[in-house]
């Protein structure tokens, strides 16, 4: 199958061609056509499967063909959790319309509102925001949304486990009833299929990617550790080759900055990204590692979504998940095009329970392998009464005299995030009303 089959105009092939794409993904081989012919959509997609060329291709061509209106009011609004994704989406609409008169920009938290003002006034096709800052351009009165022809909520899931969901329905109110609503998420899970019934009329469905699961190229590692010897362990298998980019998963920002001192401090060119950090410095934190110039990047679950490396070799989880799936969505940023990637996990005993979760969603044998000199003081327990971390616990930690043990990252700040994100990243809001998540971009 190729592009040209579904129907996408020669603007497009051309801009497609330019970037070396010749044949559609399965999620665009299936989900175009049917947008094309104006079908409200819920797809299913993992991260790295193609889905923003899925939705911004039709969109596109819709903008373009359906004529200018008088009015510089958005046409079109692309809703993301996050500013990275945002900035993710904005890049590939504007790599793919280079060939059409079609405007774009983001409105995401982080940065001031001045330009993003500027450049709603001088008037814009194509809006990609987050739903808080959006929110906060809808209270100013600096957007009009009563132009939308087309709505995207991408990564629909994750939106709704960063507690967006009220901002949703706020946004929904403020766009036409009649428009066209495309729905991309990891999993039809049920809070999506009842998002769905809400707001879309009668949507197609497309799936492509079987529920959590992983690329076939992709090896799990798993090495038992104590807790308040992760740290040094993480050193040890960064050093196996210090050249090799990485991408190590910590649970809590906190945690996150303590990786990166300790790396820093041993010699590793680290970087950290999640919710605390300025917009600038994350788009740093990201570039760097994108070149070359930081070679581990420290990441949180929610400021990690958007993050797309191709040929990203090593995923390690420095500490666990606390629901499963993520770890689905952790482990798909390897093993990508065609290229082998290695997931690795340092777990203590007490996240034997969130292990055995793993594995029983992964439906698959995970090896695991003590490193010598780290060998555990406690086995890991894989049965049905295995420990797990709960909110609020304290993992071991060494006395501070001796070497780096008693710094693992955690801290004590297990929290739940599937249940907890949104509340695990509120800061109070300037000027009054209620809080919504922090990472709202």
């Amino acid at each position: 199958m190729s592009f040209e089959s579904l129907g996408l105009a020669p603007a497009l092939l051309r801009a497609l061609a330019e970037q070396g794409y010749t044949q559609p993904t399965p999620i665009q081989a299936g989900a175009i056509p049917l947008v094309l012919e104006g079908h409200d959509l819920l797809a299913a997609a993992q991260t790295g499967t193609g889905k923003t060329a899925a939705f911004a291709l039709p969109l596109l061509q819709h903008l373009s063909t359906a004529g200018a209106t008088q009015t510089r009011r958005p046409r079109a609004l692309v809703l993301t959790p996050t500013r990275e994704l945002a900035a993710q989406v904005h890049d590939n609409l504007r790599g793919y319309s280079k060939h059409l008169r079609v405007s774009s920009t983001t409105i995401f938290g982080g940065v001031g509102m001045g330009p993003q003002i500027q450049a709603l006034r001088r008037g814009v096709d194509v809006v990609i925001a987050t739903p808080g800052r959006l929110i906060d351009h809808m209270q100013q009165r600096s957007v009009d949304l009563s132009g939308v022809e087309v709505l995207v909520l991408d990564e629909a899931d994750r939106m709704l486990d960063m507690g967006f969901l009220p901002a949703i329905k706020r946004i929904l109110t403020a766009v036409p009833k009649q428009r066209q609503t495309l729905l991309f998420s990891a999993t039809f899970a049920e809070p999506i299929k009842a998002l769905a019934m809400q707001f879309m009329r009668s949507p197609r469905e497309v799936s492509v990617t079987p529920p959590n699961t992983v690329a076939p190229l992709v090896t799990h590692h798993v090495h038992p550790v104590d807790a308040s010897r992760k740290r040094d362990l993480l050193l040890h298998v960064l050093s196996q080759d210090s050249r090799r980019q990485s991408l190590v998963f910590s649970r809590t920002k906190h945690g996150a900055d303590k990786l990166v001192k300790f790396l820093e401090a041993s010699g590793m060119r680290a970087a950290a990204i999640h919710g605390n950090k300025s917009q600038n410095a994350r788009t740093k934190a990201l570039g760097d590692f994108k070149n070359g110039r930081v070679t581990v990047l420290v990441a949180t679950d929610i400021a990690a979504r958007g993050i797309d490396i191709d040929q990203l070799p090593m995923v390690i989880n420095h500490d666990l998940p606390m629901v499963a799936e993520d770890y689905v969505h952790r482990i798909g940023r390897t093993g990508r095009a065609g290229s082998e990637g290695m997931a690795v996990s340092l777990v203590s005993h007490e996240e034997s329970g969130l292990l055995r979760d793993i594995r029983k969603l992964l439906k698959q044998e995970i090896e695991i392998t003590a490193v010598e000199g780290f060998e555990p003081s406690a086995p890991l327990r894989l049965d049905a009464g295995a420990p797990r971390p709960v909110q609020g616990q304290r993992q071991p930690r060494a006395p501070r005299n001796g070497g780096h043990a008693g710094h693992g990252g955690n801290h004590g700040q297990n929290r739940n995030v599937a249940a907890n994100a949104g509340r695990n990243n509120r800061r109070p809001r300037r000027g009054g009303s209620a809080s919504r998540p922090e990472t709202r971009g």
